[in-house]
């Protein structure tokens, strides 16, 4: 991950923690019913979530009580606008986003001194069966605050009231208890710590809940995909639910996406793009094996491209070039079809989300595509990090050159 690290492509954005700020973010954890972490120093996202902190325990979801039930700890208003490097849901981004938007002058006053913990509820207190994540509607956002402030808070006010009552001012245990307060807490009287719930409405989204499945409730009729296979058999043998249930692997998929109009792929236009190129240059990469120019060089000029192009095997050759081989062929006779021509992974690929869906549903089909067939570099890295972080440490460092320059160039 070096390369990914020096080329800013790595985590890039995370908040630094330390000192005071461990202490509370460890009573957050205590508070939200997690152990504390033995770190002296971690690095944080826009929700909390800390890899550092994951890879201690061992696990990648510990602001998770079942999956059922995510939460995040606010100690830091920088914490606002930053990425969510591993949510839950697709939709835990927007929550952070309207958190901000409307508790974000409050949560800049309380951080100055405490710690937040959120408690995503979504009123369902365990998953039993795969589809339970259906009932995802409404989530109810709760606040919390360490160190019970509120009622600290409450307390000082009903210490000043007993304190201006008569000659209650000459009380040497009244004068005591205030002046502790004051000195371990700080004047609460006028803050404003009311974080009021929130609700938030969920429309389609991705869970990693069950081995990762999408569900997608805004088209013709609900589409759940599952990413598991065992998950995926057991789904299917519920006969109440009246929606479409597949695996992402299943071909059928693709063809139902396309029929409900929630993905597209126009040949001839995508040719003309650079997103094409970089698909085609992946999958060119795949069948360089041993070169005598490293793999970034072969892909940048266009005469070693070339050259090594045609020193492929037959087979690869047609694998790469399959495209303009369809469409050169279905210029003279239409007679042709895609399936006999274009390599099937590679025609995944190349489809989009379709130019009728809202801009909130084209990032959730984006990632669905590329988790059908990641090869293109650009997108796999906006849409799945993880799965692309775990494939870039297998690859060739010439190649991992070409990735990091492809990113950056499009950033």
């Amino acid at each position: 991950m070096q390369k990914l690290k020096e080329a800013n492509l790595y985590r890039s954005e995370l908040i630094a923690v330390s000192g005071k700020l461990v202490e509370r973010y460890n009573k957050s954890l205590v508070k939200l019913g997690f152990s504390e972490t033995k770190l002296t120093a971690f690095h944080i996202d826009g929700i909390g979530w800390s890899p550092e902190i994951a890879e201690e325990k061992s696990n990648i979801g510990y602001l998770n009580n079942g999956e059922a039930n995510p939460h995040g700890i606010i100690i830091s208003p920088l914490q606002k606008g930053k990425p969510v490097y591993l949510p839950y849901h697709t939709f835990d981004r927007d929550i952070m986003k309207f958190v901000f938007k409307i508790h974000g002058e409050k949560i800049k006053n309380i951080t100055r001194d405490c710690a937040i913990c959120l408690d995503f509820d979504q009123g369902i207190d365990a998953f039993y069966e795969p589809l339970d994540v259906l009932k995802y509607k409404t989530v109810n956002i709760h606040f919390h605050l360490i160190n019970n402030l509120l009622n600290v808070q409450k307390e000082q006010r009903q210490l000043v009231d007993k304190f201006n009552e008569g000659t209650n001012f000459i009380d040497e245990s009244l004068q005591a208890a205030l002046l502790s307060s004051a000195k371990e807490h700080g004047d609460l009287r006028n803050r404003d710590l009311d974080l009021h719930e929130l609700q938030f409405t969920t429309d389609s989204f991705y869970t990693r809940a069950f081995g990762g499945v999408y569900v997608l409730r805004d088209f013709i009729t609900t589409i759940v995909v599952f990413e598991d296979e065992k998950w995926h058999k057991e789904s299917i043998s519920n006969t109440s639910f009246e929606g479409l249930i597949y695996h992402v692997s299943q071909p059928q998929l693709m063809d139902k996406l396309r029929d409900h109009l929630i993905i597209e792929c126009d040949l001839d236009a995508v040719v003309k793009t650079k997103r094409y190129e970089r698909i085609k240059k992946f999958e060119m990469a795949s069948y360089l094996k041993k070169t005598q120019h490293p793999i970034n060089n072969i892909l940048n000029d266009p005469i070693l491209y070339k050259s090594y192009l045609n020193k492929l095997d037959i087979e690869a050759r047609k694998k790469v070039m399959s495209v303009e081989r369809y469409l050169e062929k279905l210029a003279t006779s239409n007679q042709y079809k895609i399936a006999d021509i274009v390599d099937e992974k590679l025609y995944e690929a190349l489809h989009k989300p379709h130019s009728s869906l809202d801009v909130k549903h084209q990032d959730l089909i984006w990632m669905l595509l590329i988790n059908i067939s990641a090869k293109d570099v650009l997108f796999w890295y906006w849409y799945d990090k993880r799965a692309f972080y775990k494939a870039f440490e297998t690859w060739d460092d010439a190649f991992k050159d070409w990735a990091i320059e492809t990113i950056s160039d499009n950033i």
